[in-house]
């Protein structure tokens, strides 16, 4: 995420990545915050609408903050990028899966709650695998 700071002092966040992705607040406590929630929205209304989700930026210049999606939205992100790499249907994971379609578009649901176990299944299908790791709070 770039901030920047508009005429009236408030900050501005913007993901290079999604550029439909934008918002503001008063002070950078708050604006992560808002970042967080911004992007996690951008994601899921790409998944919605069956956009393809980019790879992070490399390199980004001005103020530059890392925004960490919610671990729920990033598996279901991994999950539906791996099935668009695939090549496969829906149909065609739930096939795989032994399941009907239904799960697997609320598997791709980033708002509708899906147990972790399910959800490295389906990448396990897509001969993929889901790794965890933490990062120390700044």
């Amino acid at each position: 995420m770039q901030v920047t700071e508009d005429d009236a002092g408030r900050l501005l966040a913007r993901f290079p990545d999604f550029p439909e992705a934008l918002t503001d607040a008063p002070d950078l406590e708050t604006l992560l915050e808002e970042a967080t929630d911004c992007l996690d929205e951008a994601v899921a209304a790409r998944i919605a609408e069956g956009m393809p989700l980019p790879q992070p930026a490399q390199t980004v210049k001005g103020r530059v903050h890392r925004i960490t999606l919610p671990a729920q939205t990033a598996a279901k992100a991994a999950l539906y990028a791996a099935l668009q790499d695939s090549g496969l249907t829906k149909s065609g994971l739930a096939r795989r899966l032994g399941c009907d379609e239904k799960e697997v578009r609320r598997m791709l649901d980033p708002r509708h709650a899906t147990r972790l176990p399910r959800i490295e299944a389906a990448l396990d299908a897509l001969g993929k695998r889901l790794v965890v790791h933490t990062e120390d709070v700044a």
